[in-house]
């Protein structure tokens, strides 16, 4: 803010009472920031005892403002009332003159009082313009521009100082890390000669070793052999300690944790067999109509029996592989579990409707299936069919997988059923014959999946 050049021989009606301001006393540069804000500051402290109408009209809008808020957003207008209105400038000399008489008599006196605070003088005179107030606010820049220059100076002597201080901890840090250092080196340097001395006394032993089994060989070949054999097994077993000792403790918790997974899905397969050979006992007596074990006086007489079943009606019960009726009989085993090969059934039964479509009436009858014969469903989709991971609630009772990235729906059937004990009643679903073959080898019992589709579709 610059106090702007007025014609020469112009002065405000106001400046003559106020001190004698003078057409060329100009500042010739722009006013210095701290009194700039000094400026504007007491502008704002004398703005609110003036009326809407004794104000400019730009500045008619900030009547209302707090002093702090009228510095904040006001200060370019009252920067600018003071500097090109002159009676705006006068009415704040005249509340300068009531709250700062003292300060505001010495300066219209030509003199400034030695405990003033440059800022504030410099203000005032630039408010005020007595003669010479060019000089005051210039020298109230300048000695505010050295108050900050010491205020820096000092910042950076005491940064300085900081900065020497975290130098010689880094140094005394660094003396310390180093003599640890050089302790764990000798420290170090003693293992190593303890191991080379134990490196030579090991050479020595074998050295020793060599020269017997030389004087064994001399002797016989058998003792030859013998030596010779205990030589390679000495050889293989140092070999291996090198490795053992940091092969140790990770063999230990991996066999820890293999027991513990072992054992968990030991016991459930051990219970899971348990109750299939229970169940299965029961369903054999039923279904071969065994006595109760005890031979009864009323057995030994001979006489005909009604409901004896021969082994031309037992042959006669047998049922095509193409029957759903194999099926029916199949899940009326005790614990039975059924597979099903999603996409290789839907593609079979209905190829032309879209994959979530199929997907749904499969799993609709596959749950109707579920519930009418009570057996185990689980349904096997091949993931790599999918752009995008489905999100599908699977029907009651029905166990619904998606194979990963990678691994093929076959794959994953085959995992199923090995993962079942040896003895459950497995039943796959699927028209691939690569993966009947594997399941059967397994232990599983294939079944063609247009069996199932004639299966579901008789309800």
């Amino acid at each position: 803010m610059t106090d702007g050049a007025r014609p020469a021989g112009s002065t405000s009606g106001a400046d003559g009472p106020e001190g004698g301001e003078t057409a060329d006393e100009c500042l010739d540069r722009p006013l210095p920031e701290p009194v700039r804000h000094r400026v504007i500051a007491l502008a704002s402290e004398g703005f609110g005892s003036l009326t809407p109408s004794e104000l400019p009209a730009p500045l008619r809008q900030y009547a209302r403002f707090t002093p702090s808020r009228r510095v904040k957003f006001a200060g370019n207008a009252l920067a600018a009332a003071l500097e090109h209105e002159p009676l705006f400038r006068q009415r704040v000399g005249e509340r300068l003159r009531e709250s700062q008489a003292e300060l505001a008599a010495a300066l219209e006196a030509g003199t400034a009082p030695p405990a003033a605070d440059p800022l504030d003088v410099a203000a005032a005179a630039y408010v005020l313009r007595p003669a010479g107030w060019v000089k005051l606010v210039t020298a109230g820049g300048e000695e505010a521009q050295r108050a900050d220059a010491e205020r820096g100076g000092e910042r950076a002597r005491a940064e300085v100082a900081r900065l020497r201080e975290e130098r010689d901890a880094a140094r005394a840090q660094v003396r310390t890390e180093t003599e640890r250092l050089r302790a764990e080196l000798d420290q170090a340097r003693k293992q190593a000669d303890a191991l080379h001395r134990k490196l030579r006394s090991a050479h020595s032993d074998i050295k020793r070793g060599e020269a017997a089994v030389r004087k064994a060989e001399a002797r016989t070949e058998e003792v030859r052999a013998e030596t010779a054999a205990q030589l390679s097994a000495a050889d293989s077993e140092s070999r291996r300690l090198k490795a053992r000792l940091a092969e140790s403790e990770a063999a230990l918790e991996a066999s820890r944790k293999a027991a513990r997974e072992g054992r968990s899905i030991e016991d459930m397969r051990v219970r899971l067999l348990l109750d299939t050979v229970l169940e299965a006992s029961q369903g054999l007596r039923r279904e071969l109509a065994l006595p109760p074990a005890g031979i009864h006086p009323a057995d030994t007489v001979d006489a005909v029996e009604p409901g004896r079943m021969t082994p031309k009606d037992i042959a006669a019960r047998a049922l095509s592989e193409h029957d759903p009726a194999v099926l029916d009989q199949l899940l009326a085993l005790p614990q039975a579990h059924l597979v099903v090969d999603g996409y290789n059934v839907t593609k079979t039964g209905y190829p032309t409707m879209p994959l979530e479509k199929q997907r749904l009436r499969l799993l609709g009858g596959l749950s109707a299936l579920a519930a009418q014969t009570g057996a185990e469903v689980t349904c096997v989709f091949d993931g790599a069919e999918l752009a995008a991971p489905v999100l599908l609630a699977p029907p009651r009772g029905v166990r619904v997988l998606f194979s990963k990235p990678g691994v093929t729906a076959d794959e994953l059937i085959r995992q199923l059923v090995r993962a079942e004990p040896e003895g459950r009643p497995v039943t796959v679903v699927s028209t691939d014959r690569e993966v009947a073959d594997g399941i059967a080898a397994a232990g599983a019992r294939p079944v063609a999946s247009a069996v199932l589709l004639k299966r579901l579709s008789r309800g």
